[in-house]
């Protein structure tokens, strides 16, 4: 059994770079489809320029969403994402009743907490962030290697 827990512990770093991923990515589309209309749009339309909330939440959908996905400003971005959810969710959805099956707030839910986990875990492998800082310190070790001692 503990060989499988080793095995499992291996595959971490990419198991929570693809849950970024698919958490970005279909972050990514509510903003795209609330902002552009595509994909259904907000509601068969798109939300108006500077509407409040919908607009600034499509904004942070689209843009938090990005980031992200691609791994760059992860934690940051998935801060102010989930924070955006529980606000959704709360000034949105949890009037409409209380738990998130009656007040049609699971989206808001999921994303809040989904969000919030990758604020403590980081974005894992195949991250934009992860290859800079990565190239970083291989750069710094090649200096230190050339200046002589």
């Amino acid at each position: 059994m503990s060989s499988l827990t080793a095995r499992l512990d291996q595959a971490r770093p990419y198991a929570t770079g693809l849950f970024r991923i698919v958490v970005g990515l279909l972050f990514l589309c509510h903003g795209a489809a609330s902002l552009f209309g595509v994909l259904g749009g907000a509601k068969g339309g798109t939300v108006p320029v500077g509407a409040w909330p919908g607009w600034y939440a499509a904004v942070i959908q689209f843009a938090g969403g990005l980031l992200v996905l691609v791994g760059a400003g992860t934690r940051t971005a998935a801060f102010v994402s989930s924070g955006s959810m529980a606000y959704a969710y709360f000034a949105v959805h949890q009037p409409r009743g209380l738990f998130p099956l009656q007040n049609e707030g699971e989206a808001s839910a999921m994303f809040c907490w989904a969000l919030l986990l990758l604020v403590f875990t980081g974005p894992g492998a195949l991250a934009l962030g992860s290859l800079r800082s990565s190239s970083r310190s291989r750069t710094r070790e090649l200096d230190r290697q050339a200046v002589p001692a």
